[in-house]
C-alpha cells in the first residue's frame, strides 16, 4: 500500500513541477512577440491577434492586463498567442487562443451578390391594367430580385405609382418609371409607327446604358412559370448572339412574313418581338451589317459619297458630328457588292425606317426582322412555348413544345384578353388579374381556372386547354416547396 502511495505522491510532484515551469518553446515565442512590438513590426512566424477582437468588432474581450479592467486581476499580457501547442504548455501569463477559430474568421468566404433580373415594358393608352396584370404574373413566381423598367405616357405615371407602391411588401421587387423618349427630330414618326409607343423598345439599349441584360415584353404577356427560367437562357448565348426571340409562325403554310412581307425577314417565317431577351452590352458594341442601296456606284469613292449622303440626310448637324461617318466608311462590307455597310445600333434605326417605311406593316418588329436577316448569327431563337399566341391554336395546334411541356409565357395579342374570340386566353388573364399575392389566393387559383377553361372546349384553342394550366400548376407547386423567404 505504501508503495502505491509513494507512486501517487511522485506523480503529483512531477505534475506540479511541469505546471510551474515555463517551457522553452513558448518562452521563445513570447520573446519574439515582444521584440516585434519593440521594433514596430509584426512577427513573421506567428500571428499575435486577439480572437475576441474579431468577435467584438475590433474590441478585445480580455485585453491588456489589469489596467484595462480596474478592480479585476487579469493574468493575460498585452498579446494573445496563436500557438499550436496545447494550452498547458504556454507561459502562465500568456493567453492562448483558438487558432482554428482565427483561421475561420480570417479566411471567411464573402457572400456573393444576388443577381438582379431586369424586365422592361412600354405602356401607352389603355394598357395600365394589362401591364399591372403582367407584372403580377411575373412577381408571383419569380425567385431572384426583379428590377422593372416601365416606359409610360405621363398621364399614366401616377396610376402606376399608386398601384406599385402598394406592393412595397415585396422585398425582391423594385421599379423605375420613365417617360416615352424618342430622338427629338423624328419623335412623331417613331411614336406613330405601328402602335402608340411600341417602337420605344428599339431605343432601350441607348436609354438604359447601365443595364447589361434585359427582358422586354409587351403589355399583353402573362408569365406561367418563373421569369428566372427565361432569364437563364442568356447563359446559352454563344459569343455572337445578342438577342433572343421566338419564331413568328411554326407552320409556313399559315405564316405571314413568307407570304406577304415586302421586306427581308429572319429565317423561314420571321420572328415575333413580343418577348425579346437582350444582352444590351453586346448590342451597343456590335457593328451591324445593313443594306442601304440597290444600285452600284462606279467606284469606291462614289460609294462612300453615297453612303455619307444617305446617312447624314437624316441627322442634325450635332448628330452628324457624333456620327463620325468617316469611321463608318471603314466598315463597308464588300466593295464588289457595293450595297452593305456596318453601323452600330444607334446609327442604323433611322436609315432603315426611311428606306422601308412604305413597305413595313408591323412597325418595329419588321425593322428587327430586317436587322437579323442581315445578321442571323446574332439571334438566339427559343421555342414557341416561350411566346404562345392565338396563331398557335386557332388553325389547329402547331406548337409541339407547348403540347409536350405546357405554355411557359402566354401572349394575348390582337386584344384576345378583352373580347370573346379566344375565351381560353381571356380565362387565364381574368384569373391572374383577380389574383392577389396572398398565399391562399394563389393556392386556390388553379381549380376555378380549370373549370373556366373546360367551358372553352368548343373553340380550337380550348380543345387543348390543358396546356394552359400544365406549367401553371407546376409553378404553383414549386412556389410552395421553396423556403418562405424565396416566395
Amino acid at each position: 500500500m505504501r508503495r502505491y502511495l509513494r507512486v501517487v505522491v511522485l506523480c503529483l510532484a512531477c505534475g506540479f513541477c511541469s505546471l510551474s515551469s515555463t517551457p522553452s518553446p513558448a518562452r521563445r515565442v513570447l520573446e519574439e512577440e515582444r521584440a516585434a512590438v519593440a521594433g514596430s513590426r509584426r512577427p513573421q512566424r506567428f500571428l499575435a491577434r486577439a480572437w475576441t477582437r474579431r468577435r467584438a468588432g475590433g474590441r478585445p474581450r480580455g485585453p491588456a492586463g489589469p489596467a484595462a479592467h480596474p478592480g479585476r486581476s487579469d493574468r493575460c499580457k498585452d498579446f494573445s498567442l496563436c500557438y499550436w501547442n496545447p494550452y498547458w504548455m504556454l507561459p502562465s501569463d500568456v493567453c492562448g487562443m483558438n487558432c482554428f477559430w482565427e483561421a475561420a474568421f480570417r479566411y471567411s468566404v464573402k457572400a456573393q451578390p444576388v443577381e438582379r433580373m431586369h424586365l422592361a415594358v412600354v405602356a401607352c393608352g389603355e394598357r395600365l391594367q394589362e401591364t399591372v396584370t403582367m407584372l403580377k404574373s411575373a412577381l408571383i413566381f419569380s425567385i431572384k430580385p426583379l428590377q422593372v423598367h416601365i416606359f409610360a405616357e405621363d398621364q399614366l405615371h401616377d396610376s402606376f405609382k399608386g398601384i406599385l407602391d402598394s406592393w412595397s411588401f415585396l422585398q425582391t421587387f423594385n421599379y423605375s418609371l420613365y417617360p416615352i423618349t424618342f430622338p427629338s427630330e423624328n419623335a412623331v414618326e417613331w411614336k406613330k409607327l405601328f402602335k402608340p409607343c411600341a417602337s420605344q423598345r428599339l431605343f432601350l439599349p441607348l436609354i438604359l446604358k447601365d443595364v447589361d441584360s434585359l427582358l422586354y415584353v409587351d403589355t399583353d404577356i402573362l408569365f406561367l412559370r418563373p421569369i428566372d427560367d427565361i432569364w437563364s437562357l442568356l447563359k446559352k448565348f454563344n459569343s455572337t448572339q445578342i438577342a433572343a426571340m421566338a419564331p413568328e409562325h411554326e407552320e409556313p403554310r399559315i405564316g405571314w412574313y413568307n407570304r406577304f412581307a415586302r421586306h427581308p425577314y429572319y429565317g423561314k417565317t420571321g420572328v415575333n418581338s413580343g418577348v425579346m431577351l437582350m444582352n444590351m452590352t453586346r448590342m451597343r458594341r456590335k457593328y451591324f451589317k445593313i443594306e442601304l442601296f440597290r444600285i452600284c456606284p462606279l467606284n469606291l469613292e462614289e460609294l462612300k459619297k453615297s453612303v455619307s449622303s444617305v446617312l447624314l440626310e437624316h441627322y442634325s448637324r450635332s448628330e452628324q458630328m457624333a456620327l463620325h461617318h468617316s469611321e463608318v466608311m471603314m466598315h463597308i462590307d464588300d466593295v464588289n457588292d457595293m450595297t452593305a455597310v456596318r453601323l452600330r445600333w444607334g446609327d442604323i434605326l433611322m436609315p432603315l425606317l426611311k428606306k422601308y417605311k412604305l413597305n413595313i406593316t408591323w412597325g418595329d418588329q419588321d425593322l428587327l426582322n430586317i436587322i437579323f436577316f442581315h445578321n442571323p448569327e446574332s439571334l438566339f431563337v427559343f421555342p414557341c412555348q416561350w411566346n404562345y399566341r392565338p396563331d398557335h391554336c386557332i388553325y389547329g395546334s402547331n406548337c409541339r413544345e407547348a403540347e409536350e411541356e405546357g405554355i411557359f409565357i402566354l401572349h394575348g395579342n390582337r386584344g384576345v384578353y378583352h373580347d370573346d374570340k379566344q375565351p381560353a386566353f381571356r380565362a387565364v388573364y381574368e384569373a391572374l388579374r383577380n389574383c392577389s399575392f396572398e398565399d391562399d389566393n394563389i393556392r386556390s387559383l388553379l381549380k376555378p381556372l380549370e373549370l373556366e377553361l373546360q367551358k372553352t372546349v368548343h373553340t380550337y384553342c380550348g380543345k387543348s386547354y390543358k396546356i394552359f394550366i400544365k406549367q401553371l400548376a407546376k409553378s404553383i407547386q414549386d412556389r410552395y416547396t421553396r423556403p418562405p423567404k424565396e416566395r
